[in-house]
């Protein structure tokens, strides 16, 4: 995990300055909150509505995250006009935030903007819960949200927007379905159940911060697809969230809220936050959970009975989560796992087509986009693939072949980038043999994702034209693929 956190790639500094535009984004947002006459209520629902629009929002146009952006408040106003609302209707208040986690959980389905939308309503309910917002207090907090947002993002699309000088990100888009065969729609159902579970049980655990527990189911079911996602997730979460509370008692609680300590300990915790969560989920917590604590010191109730109570209330969200999972509408590790290794492999064919064609002579190929999509599609492989390379996994056959599927498709990767760089170049020819070794790559891909008993041939020793060299390194990772893509029982991919 300490490997993953400090030597982890950053291709670009592309998590640097993510990072260090959130402190000064969230920064920005904060002061302008103060400057206008709000008070400590105000400052923390500014500084949390700029954090989740600096976090979120990730369409794949600077035009549709600005366009995403604008509609947060649109999101979050209603919801916190509700939350406030039925502040004194415990039961409304609770239905309604089930009705807000099924929802937003929903909304997926709609892809990133979906998703940006569906977490700021959640958290506008949550914050609105972590303050005890009252409707008194509604048009401060609805100032502080347009104004927090706005300062967010005249830093993220005036002061720096570093993402204009690159191609838009290619996402990938989730497997499709209709009805409950729909991924997004499943786990809308397991979330809620999921949620109804912590929301009772976390008010027997303290009837003030039950809300924790919601929170926490909520948050492990992001970004997570299958049964083993979710349960690995569940476990980063409180394992990060064990270590982010010994860090507060060794910082937090001695700084015991003092403005200007905290203020420095909120920075680093954003950053930490920010720069970790590309890389390690458990990292983020741990930076998620010294937030909490710093803001609770501001506010002037942090003491280490809180930071207990927050581990409890952990631990219910994520057995919330692990229940539904395995019980409601279970989504197996299988199915995400197989659909997401065709679609790389169908990439990868993609990708060599477009190398072909650009070295064959045509004006409109480009792979550079293709390669851009290999790229996000091997990011949710590895995700989907992380219940089954997991130290905790006790199966190790299936932990070896996981692992060894990884790597080849990492050679496939390297390959693929090593031949688009060479296509790329305006004094590469076309080969006669080109034909040929991309037929190879085609035939071993559909060999691949067709399951066919007879396993994909090896190619021939290596030529010395670098184009061609690069076709033969990666019909030799498809071929070396056939055999851990394919279980004993019979069934193709790890998965299985």
């Amino acid at each position: 995990m300490l490997k993953r956190m400090f030597v982890a790639p950053d291709p670009g500094r592309a998590r640097l300055r993510f990072a260090a535009r959130a402190v000064l984004g969230i920064g920005l947002a904060v002061v302008v909150c103060f400057l206008a006459g709000h008070s400590v209520v105000g400052a923390v629902t500014g500084g949390l509505a700029a954090l989740l629009a600096l976090f979120t929002v990730a369409d794949p146009t600077v035009r549709g995250q600005a366009v995403t952006t604008a509609l947060l408040p649109a999101v979050g106003v209603p919801v916190l006009a509700v939350a406030a609302g039925l502040h004194d209707v415990p039961v409304a208040r609770d239905l309604a935030f089930l009705a807000v986690v099924g929802a937003g959980v929903y909304a997926r389905r709609w892809g990133p903007r979906g998703h940006s939308l569906g977490v700021f309503a959640f958290m506008t309910f949550f914050v609105a819960q972590f303050l005890h917002a009252t409707p008194a207090q509604l048009p401060e907090l609805y100032a502080a949200v347009l104004l927090s947002v706005l300062s967010a993002a005249a830093v993220r699309f005036g002061a720096w927007c570093y993402e204009r000088r690159l191609p838009p990100a290619a996402l990938p888009v989730p497997p499709a379905g209709r009805g409950l065969a729909r991924v997004t729609t499943r786990q809308a159902v397991q979330a809620t159940a999921g949620a109804g579970f912590a929301l009772v049980v976390g008010q027997l655990v303290s009837g003030q911060r039950w809300y924790w527990a919601v929170g926490a189911t909520w948050w492990i079911f992001v970004n997570t697809a299958s049964r083993g996602e979710t349960l690995v997730r569940g476990f980063r979460r409180v394992l990060g969230t064990m270590i982010g509370i010994c860090l507060g008692f060794l910082v937090a609680v001695p700084v015991g809220g003092a403005p200007v300590p905290t203020a420095v300990l909120v920075a680093v915790a954003v950053f930490g936050i920010f720069y970790t969560a590309a890389v390690s989920y458990t990292w983020m917590m741990l930076w998620v959970t010294v937030l909490a604590e710093s803001l609770y010191g501001l506010l002037g109730v942090l003491s280490p009975g809180l930071l207990a109570l927050r581990l409890a209330e952990t631990g219910v969200g994520a057995l919330g989560a692990a229940l539904a999972v395995l019980f409601v509408l279970p989504v197996t590790t299988h199915a995400i796992t197989d659909a997401w290794i065709r679609r790389a492999l169908h990439c990868v064919h993609a990708c060599t087509a477009e190398a072909a064609a650009r070295l064959a002579g045509s004006a409109t190929a480009d792979p550079a986009p293709r390669v851009a999509e290999l790229e996000q599609l091997l990011g949710r492989v590895r995700l989907a693939l992380a219940p089954l390379v997991h130290p905790l996994n006790p199966m190790p056959a299936r932990k070896r072949r996981a692992r060894r599927v990884l790597a080849l498709l990492d050679d496939c990767a390297r390959e693929i980038r090593g031949l688009v760089s060479v296509a790329a170049d305006p004094e590469a020819s076309h080969d006669a043999r080109l034909a040929a070794a991309c037929w190879r790559v085609e035939a071993a891909v559909e060999a691949l994702t067709a399951g066919r008993p007879e396993p994909v041939g090896s190619p021939a020793e290596p030529p010395a034209e670098p184009v061609l060299a690069h076709l033969h390194g990666l019909e030799r990772a498809l071929a070396d693929l056939a055999e851990p893509l394919r279980a004993p029982t019979g069934s193709r991919l790890v998965g299985a």
